[in-house]
């Protein structure tokens, strides 16, 4: 929803009850492109796919836009939040983080899938596939929390094996640099 400079994303509402998707990337860039006005986006979201959480992010960068917390912003919402040029959570908000984790059953959908195309013969072929692509994008992730502001020794907590979400105190995110405001 958009009231007067601000876009409110929200997959936490009875109404959404969604995560964030793939479908969302366009229509953030539709509401930022037809409601120019735009300067900041409320986010109240518990996460869903890292891919469209990261490209949601970009265009956040791009458009330069104060983010806020209203709610919860947990998992790939996390990323969305650091693209703000100014970072700013409502009272009673709270931001959640953990590593990330793949099923063993959607990784055996996944082998399935792209076996063939990608050309693993075994299925220790694809384990070193995994292996390889885990660490680049955690390294990718420990980037971008650096270059968005965030303290390197608190950027390297967010990714330790966790069985449930971390939600540090507004203190821990403050001196981390994740909030700035």
């Amino acid at each position: 929803t958009v009231s007067g400079d601000t876009l409110r994303y929200d997959t936490e509402s009875d109404a959404a009850n969604s995560e964030i998707e793939i479908d969302d990337v366009e229509a953030l860039r539709n509401f930022l492109r037809v409601y120019v006005d735009i300067t900041t986006l409320r986010l109240n979201s518990s996460g869903g796919s890292v891919w469209a959480g990261d490209e949601m992010a970009r265009i956040v960068l791009d458009y330069e836009l104060t983010t806020v917390v209203d709610g919860e912003c947990s998992s790939s919402c996390v990323n969305v939040f650091l693209a703000g040029v100014s970072r700013q959570m409502a009272r009673g908000s709270k931001m959640g983080f953990h590593s990330r984790n793949w099923s063993s059953g959607a990784i055996e959908n996944y082998y399935d899938k792209w076996a063939e195309d990608e050309g693993w013969g075994t299925p220790f072929e694809f384990s070193s596939w995994i292996y390889a692509d885990t660490q680049a994008e955690t390294y990718d992730d420990l980037v971008y929390l650096v270059e968005r502001g965030v303290d390197a020794g608190f950027a390297i907590k967010t990714k330790a094996p966790r069985i449930s979400m971390w939600f540090p105190s507004r203190r821990e995110l403050r001196n981390a640099g994740v909030l700035t405001e």
